[in-house]
């Protein structure tokens, strides 16, 4: 929702989701929204709907825009009784500079004029919208008090999303921050809309600039309990590892480190329509980026002043700050005094260089922007993660000869001769493995690994299945990580007990050899030992694996050390076959322990049962 302060915008998010979007005590007194604003509007099996309320008074556009970025669908709100006011103008030159495309026009308040006057309002707000991206939205009359045309507005929003395509899941998770507050009793929690990619509940995050290492411990989404968030959606994540005071709005949270932290960005810029004041080079501006807002300054390399709009005009922003972006980002630029909104644009090349004044400047800008045919590529295999050679050159509109000679570069990597990844991806994908085991390792320090299924059906949400099982081959072959029959480890990483509960075990392991062969039940041992239940199933399996305990049956266990002396004792004190009988007179053992310890010596493969007796096969135990 956005419009002119006092047109309705929260009352009608009220009358749309039964929410009030106004929480904070000042903004009930002044009767104003200071800061976002959010409310579930509908979901259901296909699609999910929130409402951001962004503030209208002029002294909280920072947080307007901080609302309006990553947004679907925007309901520009005038008041029937007012018309297009000034920061109805400035909204709309905002929404248009970050990228939104979609958009409804809601007119409120109708019940308090007369439908000819009305109908001049649509007049005048048509005349405004003429030459912008909303010069043919839909209009709908609404009141929200009376709720007249309410669920008219409703139904066209959840058409209108419907129609359009869902965001792309794929690759790093990145989440502007807009929010951070604490919860008692949970610690602190950051809140926005998730940019791209998606996170899930227990994952390392890290929050950039500053590269602060967190972990999501609970996640929210439309004020709902969720294990995974999405692009597109709005999340709150309740963080470990860090404080309240060590986070600010406008830092990001990410799961790579691959996104670039600068404070020089090449720029693509268009000025608004009539700014009151010359634009001059180096003037002091304020740069609206994600949720970030930074000082710095414009420099332009063919000019020394902008008296006009004079269409995209390409130049840098020098930030005092660092902030976190990649190509292809949208920012609004603002004037800081006297305050106004001067133009926006998207970023050319994040990690922008000094250059010198110049048409030949400018020249070099214009091809990044376009970009070589080896960002073409870059930018295709980014979105795509992996493709083969004719998806590259649809996507790219280049010819074989040229897509060959840039995926010779070292950036590019060949999968399996027909796809193509970039080196950067591969890394990714080698970082969110290794950090994932590394997760399992420290959960679960007794499991051999993590169930290869298991790891894959969590990675395929965000890469093709061929470009996970070929980094992880990969990984294999460079000893980053191991497999073990159906897991996978990381190479560094062998299983282990616990510290905290070692004595424990190693008092368990000491009864159990000290009874011999004429053991106790096992969890007599195990209870006895005082260690809990629910580390049993895998304490059991990892003994087994490391040969410390041998199962006769599923309660009867022997040391390791005491079978493979059983064993030998009774290989070498009975000829080639033998029947129970015998065995019992070697071991000196009842029916209770020695039928077991024959059926598990078939099992080994160390003895073939043929009728009453068993031979011993010719292999080493």
């Amino acid at each position: 929702m956005a419009g002119h302060i006092d047109h309705g915008k929260t009352t009608l998010t009220k009358a749309l989701t039964n929410v009030d979007t106004d929480r904070l005590k000042e903004e009930k007194e002044r009767q104003i929204s200071i800061e976002l604003g959010f409310a579930p509007l509908y979901e259901d099996e296909e699609i999910q709907i929130s409402v951001v309320d962004v503030p209208g008074h002029e002294r909280f556009i920072r947080q307007m825009i901080a609302g309006v970025a990553g947004i679907d669908l925007v309901v520009l709100v005038v008041a029937a009784d007012e018309g297009v006011m000034p920061q109805t103008k400035e909204h709309l030159e905002i929404l248009d500079f970050l990228g939104i495309r979609k958009g409804i026009v809601a007119i409120t308040k109708i019940d308090r004029v007369d439908e000819e006057f009305s109908d001049l309002v649509k007049e005048e707000i048509n005349e405004e919208l003429k030459g912008t991206v909303f010069e043919h939205v839909p209009f709908v009359l609404t009141d929200s008090l009376s709720l007249n045309g309410i669920d008219e507005l409703k139904q066209l929003i959840i058409h209108t999303l419907k129609e359009q395509d869902t965001r792309d899941t794929k690759g790093a998770f990145r989440l502007p921050i807009d929010q951070v507050f604490t919860v008692k009793g949970q610690g602190t929690v950051v809140r926005g809309t998730v940019y791209e990619g998606w996170v899930e509940e227990g994952q390392p995050l890290k929050i950039l600039p500053k590269g602060l290492e967190v972990r999501a411990r609970q996640l929210q989404v439309h004020h709902q309990p969720a294990n995974t968030a999405y692009a597109g959606q709005r999340a709150a994540i309740n963080l470990s590892g860090v404080s309240k005071e060590d986070i600010e709005r406008g830092e990001v949270l990410v799961s790579s480190e691959h996104f670039s932290v600068t404070k020089t960005i090449d720029v693509a810029v268009r000025m608004v329509e009539n700014f009151e004041h010359i634009i001059k080079q180096r003037m002091p501006i304020k740069c609206h980026i994600g949720t970030a807002e930074v000082m710095g300054r414009i420099v332009f390399f063919d000019r020394n002043e902008l008296n006009d709009n004079d269409g995209e005009i390409l130049c840098q922003l020098r930030l005092d700050e660092e902030i976190v972006t990649k190509r292809g980002d949208r920012f609004i630029l603002r004037r800081p005094s006297p305050q106004e909104t001067i133009g926006g644009g998207w970023v050319i090349d994040p990690n922008g260089e000094k250059y010198r004044f110049g048409l030949k400047t400018i020249e070099e800008l214009s091809k990044k922007k376009e970009g070589s045919p080896k960002d073409r590529i870059m930018a295709a295999l980014t979105e795509g993660k992996s493709l083969s050679l004719s998806e590259i050159m649809t996507r790219t509109s280049l010819d074989e000869i040229t897509v060959k000679e840039v995926l010779a570069d070292a950036d590019f990597l060949s999968i399996n001769s027909k796809e193509f990844t970039l080196a950067a991806i591969k890394e990714s994908i080698e970082e969110e493995l290794y950090d994932r085991l590394h997760e399992f390792h420290h959960q679960n320090p007794m499991k051999q690994g993590l169930n290869k299924a298991e790891l894959l059906q969590v990675m395929l949400r965000a890469y093709p299945k061929m470009l996970v099982e070929f980094v992880i081959s990969l990984g294999t072959e460079c000893g980053i990580f191991r497999r073990k029959g159906q897991y996978l480890q990381n190479a560094d990483f062998h299983p282990h007990i616990p510290q905290n509960w070692q004595k424990r075990i190693e008092n368990l392991l000491a009864e159990l050899k000290k009874d011999g062969l004429k053991v106790k039940h096992f969890d007599d041992y195990y209870f006895s030992a005082g260690i809990p239940e629910v580390l049993k199933g895998d304490l059991k399996r990892f003994l087994e694996e490391q040969g410390t305990i041998v199962p006769l049956d599923g309660q009867f266990y022997w040391h390791g050390d005491h079978f493979g002396q059983a064993v030998d004792k009774l290989k070498k004190d009975t000829g080639a076959e033998f029947e129970v009988g015998d065995a019992k007179e070697v071991l000196g053992l009842s029916r209770k322990y020695m039928i077991p310890f024959l059926e598990r010596l078939d099992s080994m493969g160390l003895t073939n049962r043929i009728e009453n007796k068993r031979v011993w096969r010719k292999t080493d135990h």
